[in-house]
């Protein structure tokens, strides 16, 4: 199963999300560019949750960086080893074809028309690539032989641990080296294993049925107009039209209309295993974070939220539309688009939206007007910080300046937030005793 996230910094808590259902990932890394802000975020992700990763360089095709300047920037940037398993001939913009390192072939790429298919790949004798590539040939298997010096080869078990990163190059748009980064995939990332339970047991992945939502979304198809959570399984066989039991509430859930995806097409799934991703259509009772299980009952840790930076006030441009406006908002504070937070001071039209970022604001916005028919304003406040507090502490923060606290409908918690960090700290100066505690930053 292959799991694409968001690249944008502003979508990393949808990108956590994922990260949370998958046991390995792949880096994708710019010639030019090489490690930017956003891909430090998402390996931030993994090394926290211990996900081993594989490192493509991508746009090999484009000027860009030197081979070895990119390797050790990965090493010293983010502390994984780089284990190169092809090595490009040529420079970046002038790229030739691809050495395997396991076979020492060569092989050279032809695209098709638009890329559109899988690129024509023609293997070189090595006699015949010297001839024809001349000092690009030479150049490379000199920077191969300082590779074999420092010993940078694959060490499976420190790739599972994290310390060490299968490196490939290649350019994903013309789909030159991208067979190879699907083969290593397949290869190498990991089984799907115990997972480790609320209370910290592992469950094996032989143990009945569990499975854990990591996404919930709609408006995917308009053919179909349905709410798609989507569940990775944990352990057991999944078979269509069993009937599953809900973790936070102790209800049964049926699953007669199970799916799987690809890209937006859809086709009925009968079966799944740990590792497979089930999407269950229509069913409104489940959120980001809930456990379904058959059997011997078992509840997942929840997968946190971010701490939000921004906040927007919602309104309905059209009080006509209030029905709808009050369902689109629940079903994309649902969705985890956007964090929904209440009080009984704003009241329910006039809800405010938190966010890591603010092109969360704009998907709010146009999926708000197109798929609900509720189009909306959206009133900026001063607001930056945000901790989880309690009823008590909440009291406390009532009526003070550059402090105000929200319900958070989809868990029942309560979000003080602060207009800055000054605020912030005068704030538990004044009132040590109070319970703030920091939320998940993004990225971490």
């Amino acid at each position: 199963n292959l799991l694409d996230t968001p690249g944008h910094a502003d979508f990393s808590e949808d990108t956590y999300r994922v990260l949370a259902a998958v046991d390995g990932a792949v880096m994708l890394l710019d010639s030019a560019k090489g490690l930017e802000a956003q891909t430090l975020k998402l390996f931030d992700v993994c090394r926290h949750r211990r996900i081993p990763v594989i490192t493509f360089v991508n746009k090999w095709d484009r000027p860009g960086r030197e081979p070895l300047e990119l390797l050790d920037e990965v090493e010293q940037r983010i502390g994984l080893r780089p284990a190169p398993l092809t090595w490009p001939v040529g420079a970046a913009g002038d790229f030739r074809g691809l050495i395997g390192r396991a076979d020492g072939a060569f092989t050279r790429f032809r695209r098709t028309p638009g890329g559109a298919t899988r690129a024509i790949e023609e293997r070189v004798p090595a006699e015949r690539a010297a001839r024809e590539e001349g000092d690009a040939w030479r150049t490379a298997l000199e920077e191969l032989e300082l590779l074999d010096e420092i010993g940078a080869v694959l060490d499976m078990d420190a790739f599972r641990a994290g310390v060490c990163t299968p490196v490939l190059f290649g350019a994903a748009l013309p789909n030159f080296g991208v067979g190879a980064l699907l083969e290593t995939v397949r290869r190498l990332a990991p089984a799907p294993s115990a997972r480790a339970d609320s209370d910290g047991t592992e469950r094996p992945v032989d143990a009945p049925f569990s499975g854990q939502v990591f996404k919930v979304q709609a408006g995917m198809d308009r053919a179909h107009r349905d709410r798609l959570a989507f569940i990775r399984v944990c352990s057991g066989r999944f078979e269509r039209g069993m009937t599953l039991t809900h973790a936070s509430t102790g209800r049964p859930l049926a699953t007669k209309y199970a799916q799987t995806m690809f890209g937006r097409d859809r086709s009925t799934l009968d079966a799944a295993y740990p590792g497979d991703v089930i999407g269950l259509p229509n069913t409104s009772g489940l959120t980001v974070g809930d456990t379904l299980y058959t059997k011997t009952p078992v509840r997942f840790p929840p997968i946190p939220a971010f701490a939000p930076e921004h906040f927007m006030v919602a309104r309905a441009k059209d009080n006509g539309r209030a029905k709808q406006f009050r369902r689109g908002i629940e079903q994309l504070g649902g969705e985890g688009v956007v964090q929904v937070l209440r009080s009984d001071v704003r009241g329910d039209q006039a809800p405010v939206l938190a966010a890591v970022g603010p092109l969360q604001f704009e998907v709010v916005a146009a999926r708000m007007a197109d798929e609900f028919g509720a189009p909306i304003e959206l009133t900026r406040l001063d607001y930056s910080i945000a901790r989880l507090t309690d009823k008590e502490s909440a009291e406390e923060l009532g009526g003070r300046r550059g402090a105000e606290v929200f319900a958070r409908p989809l868990d029942g918690s309560l979000v003080a937030v602060f207009t800055d960090k000054w605020r912030l700290r005068a704030i538990e100066r004044e009132h040590p005793g109070l319970t703030l505690t920091p939320m998940l930053a993004a990225g971490v």
